[in-house]
């Protein structure tokens, strides 16, 4: 268990405040997700609304990354870099923030479908949803992240959907990455045990095509090996007494 933050209850608080702003920033994405914006004034109003509620966006400065935001079109897996690419009927607009107040970090990611989507399209995102739901409900002091990713892997799999194995959830809350990772795949009963107290970010990455994936010149965006489309969903949640909190919601 070494490297892994157990919080406290006023630091999962803060961590939940800066969740709700996350909430709050992402729905204000999602409705601003039209065609012919531009990934980067999609990134200037996500950036704009962080800051107004006297927030900082986490990812702005990251080891490098330029933006407040990774956005993330059709066969972009994550960490896209917003720029002039505007938006167009059909697409699917992966978009990833994190804020932090106070000190407290919270990260979270939705898949936004532009327009009418294709009828796999809806099904990828669909079930990569699902897969976020399902290794939410396994969340719960003395189970273990196996678990978790166990859940993923078979939500995707009878589906018929391939899970990215080369990135990873993630613990978070004090810093943006902590430990422990937490696969989309993986073994019932194995792996780092959860407790109460520990705060982690949860995010499905499911392919339409093949699992395999690479990364881009600009040494951030990573793609589908086969170009086919991607989705990503992500939450982070506590390990509470009563199992699991979704910390990212304004439900």
């Amino acid at each position: 268990m070494s490297g892994i933050v157990v919080k406290s209850y006023k630091e999962v608080e803060g961590i939940r405040k800066a969740g709700r702003l996350l909430a709050e920033v992402l729905d204000t994405a999602r409705a601003a997700c039209v065609p012919g914006r531009t990934t980067s004034e999609l990134n200037d109003i996500i950036e704009g609304y962080i800051l107004s509620h006297g927030a900082k966006p986490t990812f702005k400065g990251y080891r490098g990354f330029p933006a407040a935001s990774c956005i993330s079109l059709n066969h972009e897996v994550i960490h896209g870099i917003p720029g002039a690419r505007r938006i167009k009927e059909g697409d699917l607009v992966k978009i990833d923030a994190g804020v932090t107040r106070k000190g407290f970090i919270a990260d979270s990611a939705i898949t936004v479908p532009v327009g009418e989507p294709s009828g796999e399209a809806r099904a990828l995102i669909e079930v990569t949803r699902e897969a976020l739901a399902a290794a939410v409900e396994y969340v719960r002091d003395g189970n273990r992240v196996g678990d978790l990713s166990n859940a993923i892997f078979e939500t995707a799999n009878k589906a018929g959907f391939e899970v990215v194995r080369d990135y990873f959830g993630h613990g978070t809350g004090i810093a943006l990455h902590e430990e422990p990772n937490i696969p989309n795949f993986g073994q019932k009963g194995v792996g780092p045990l959860l407790q109460k107290g520990m705060t982690i970010a949860i995010e499905p990455m499911l392919n339409l095509g093949t699992g395999r994936v690479k990364l881009m010149d600009d040494n951030w965006t990573v793609v589908t090996a086969d170009s086919r489309l991607s989705a990503h969903f992500e939450h982070t949640v506590a390990v509470t007494e009563n199992g699991c909190e979704i910390l990212t919601t304004n439900v």
